[in-house]
């Protein structure tokens, strides 16, 4: 038996991610990687994530054996475990290494100091959609540890610690788990010993500050400006301002926006909805009313003379929907979604008025013998939408006890004899 051979997917978004063409030679492939990565590291203010895919396309580029199955095969083969083992490498270390240690920032020629980058994180900020239309800013107290001030984060009096015994000085510790008979799985995780430090400290030598910790806790109060336009889900990022760590570079502290549902208006994109409902008469004769703003202005709102609305119908407004983000002059449209409500029962005098005022219906006139000869059928109110799932949940129920009654139970699919 051959195995199937995998199912291609994407193979030219690497190429793209670092801007060259498919023939491309491992020189250009190199000029190409330090370019863009330079550009997009995040120590000189890039986006880590745009950073980290130049960095993972660069690295399956760069091996010819990679390559070549991401050529064939596509990403997803890549992933399914077929461009060989190893996880892939630290986008930071990798860039670090490219260079040889060297700044690529010009700082001279001394060597880069290789430092982890710590976790960012990341906070919901929940906002109205008032200040979404017109900004505002939001004060917020935080908890982040930073480095001890006592011990310069050393953790210790001396500043003297020891290499850890129960792991030895890695700071993580390989267990194996047995996935079946003669399968096991080697895992990886922080030592329990040191929580990761790889060393130890003497209880009698641990700083008085931060109790051998390296690292203190302190509240810090943050203005999160949220500009005019921003969207639910929009980030609002701070570097440097996440937990810091001894040889560690800080991550940043990311604000995710989370709308607050409003009880008027809704927001697609640029544009704002908002829905009225007008009496019968107001529909056919006129209508004028107020709508506030979320800015607090009144905008008056009034049909043309002689203007008849319809059921469902929708008008905008130009230049009163969301201001667009970063361009906070240029407004997306305002739409009114006009509802009409119909009475629910009219006089015998109300409809001999109305019908001397609006044309005759175009229901043909039938004679008695007609009518006699017809069926009269009642009409009742019925809600369209419950009732097609009370028939739906019906009919699966009629399936199922007719599959019940069925010869042979569950027994139903027969092997063909040969």
């Amino acid at each position: 038996m051959f195995g199937r051979a995998p199912k291609k997917s994407n193979n030219t978004k690497y190429y793209e991610v670092l801007g060259v063409f498919k023939n491309v030679t491992q020189d250009e492939l190199k000029k190409a990687y330090r370019k863009a990565a330079i550009k997009n590291h995040p120590d000189k203010g890039g986006d880590s994530d745009k950073f980290k895919e130049i960095s993972h396309a660069y690295e399956v580029l760069s091996d010819p054996e990679k390559r070549e199955i991401y050529d064939q095969y596509g990403e997803d083969a890549l992933k399914e475990g077929m461009g060989g083992p190893g996880e892939m490498h630290d986008p930071v270390e990798m860039f670090h290494s490219f260079f040889n240690g060297a700044s690529p920032f010009g700082h001279g020629n001394g060597r880069v100091q290789r430092q982890k980058r710590g976790e960012d994180v990341v906070h919901p900020l929940k906002i109205s959609l008032e200040d979404m239309y017109s900004g505002t800013s939001k004060k917020l107290s935080l908890s982040r540890n930073v480095i001890c001030s006592k011990c310069k984060g050393k953790g210790s009096k001396s500043g003297a610690s020891m290499k850890c015994s129960g792991c030895h000085g890695s700071g993580r510790k390989v267990s194996m788990r047995q996935l079946g008979p003669s399968m096991y799985q080697q895992m990886q995780h922080p030592c329990d010993e040191c929580k990761g430090s790889g060393e130890k400290i003497r209880d009698k030598d641990r700083c008085s500050q931060c109790k051998g910790e390296k690292v203190v806790q302190e509240k810090k109060v943050m203005n999160v400006i949220v500009d005019k336009g921003m969207k639910n889900g929009q980030k609002i990022t701070y570097a440097g301002e996440a937990d810091e760590a001894p040889d560690t570079v800080t991550g940043y502290i990311v604000f995710v926006l989370k709308q607050k549902e409003h009880p008027k208006f809704k927001r697609k994109g640029d544009d704002l909805f908002v829905e009225h409902t007008l009496s019968l008469t107001e529909a056919l004769c006129g209508y004028q009313f107020v709508l506030t703003h979320l800015d607090g202005r009144h905008l008056l709102i009034k049909s043309n003379p002689g203007e008849v609305v319809k059921p469902d119908q929708f008008k905008a407004i130009s230049n009163e929907g969301m201001p667009m983000y970063q361009k906070p002059f240029i407004k997306g449209q305002l739409y009114i979604h006009f509802k009409v409500e119909f009475p629910d029962s009219l006089s015998a005098d109300k409809l001999k008025a109305l019908e001397a005022v609006f044309p005759p219906g175009s229901n043909p006139q039938m004679t008695d013998m007609e009518l006699d000869e017809c069926e009269e059928t009642t009409l009742h109110d019925v809600n369209i939408e419950e009732e097609m799932q009370r028939k739906q949940s019906q009919a699966k129920q009629e399936a199922y006890d007719e599959d019940e009654e069925m010869p042979g139970g569950a027994q139903r699919v027969q092997c063909a004899q040969q």
